[in-house]
């Protein structure tokens, strides 16, 4: 199975490696020629979008559904450069009404979809442990096995074409919504005195745990590290999608809107740049909760898609 990976971001390049240690026949290409070099110097074979090769799968790792579009449709273009019966796997946390119109475009062109957005961020990307939301035909997701098995430890099949990024952004919403209901929950607690850390394992132990208090809090943000691989203006970004979602379906979604909302009441505060974990940062603050400063190794940046 000959596999392109487009897009050598955090997300992107670790996958492209992965598959690579797993054997398959691996290329991969990025706009930026610095993300092209960093992964030909971990030897892998890069190439410029112009120069893209005939493969079996296009696997994309995009920051957004413009850039997906963009790809499949202009440049490269996919729809014609792809040969006939290959597949476009959009791993891409994307917009679902676009990923419909897309992959009805490539069926029609004679290839194969599917959408799977991925969790478990730059580090699961380079385990091969992701979890995978699979949207598309199951007889394609048959075929892609060996290449899914390779990348994640965890697949789920929710529907056709598209369902994939719809569960994506439900998942990402209540992630979200998560981080600032824990980070509330735990200033409550550390303000009437309860040790953070403690109130996390006594959290953990009942029914008001999530990934966010098992995993996010100790691991990026008690720490004070801070750099998950996952930007606040992705999740912010995702978060819109999830309202035009709910939007487009006439539903009335009030604690949605709230979390919308409390996304982006404050641009700097986290930046669009920071870590998405840091949206706990102004609600600790209330308690006095002060976290260890990270080291400039410590730091993370991405030029492609990421995921919470």
């Amino acid at each position: 199975m000959k596999i392109t990976v487009i897009g050598l971001g955090q997300m992107g390049g670790n996958m492209a490696l992965t598959l690579q240690s797993a054997g398959f026949d691996v290329t991969g290409s990025d706009v930026f020629e610095a993300a092209r070099q960093r992964l030909a110097e971990r030897g892998l074979a890069t190439v410029s979008p112009n120069a893209i090769p005939a493969s079996d799968v296009y696997l994309l790792s995009l920051p957004t559904a413009d850039h997906v579009r963009d790809v499949i449709e202009k440049s490269p273009g996919l729809l014609e450069l792809a040969p006939k019966g290959s597949v476009i796997v959009d791993t891409s946390t994307s917009d679902p009404v676009i990923s419909r119109e897309l992959a009805a475009k490539v069926v029609d062109a004679g290839l194969e979809w599917l959408d799977a957005p991925v969790s478990g961020g730059p580090k699961g990307a380079a385990s091969g442990k992701l979890g995978m939301l699979l949207g598309g035909d199951m007889a394609t997701i048959e075929r892609l096995m060996p290449m899914l098995e390779a990348m994640s430890a965890k697949r789920t099949h929710v529907g056709g074409p598209g369902s994939g990024h719809v569960v994506k952004l439900a998942n990402n919403y209540l992630c979200a919504t998560n981080l600032i209901a824990t980070a509330e929950a735990v200033t409550l607690a550390a303000k009437a005195g309860v040790d953070p850390a403690a109130c996390l394992t006594g959290l953990n132990s009942g029914s008001g745990r999530s990934a966010i208090s098992e995993v996010n809090f100790p691991e990026w943000i008690l720490s004070g590290r801070f750099d998950s691989g996952f930007t606040s203006g992705l999740m912010r970004k995702d978060l819109r999608l999830a309202r035009a979602a709910a939007d487009g379906l006439d539903l009335d979604l009030a604690l949605l809107q709230q979390v919308v909302a409390g996304w982006h009441v404050d641009a700097d505060h986290p930046a669009d740049a920071d870590d998405f974990n840091h949206i706990t940062s102004p609600i600790l603050a209330q308690a006095g909760i002060v976290f260890a400063q990270p080291t400039a190794s410590d730091s993370t940046t991405s030029d492609g898609e990421t995921s919470a």
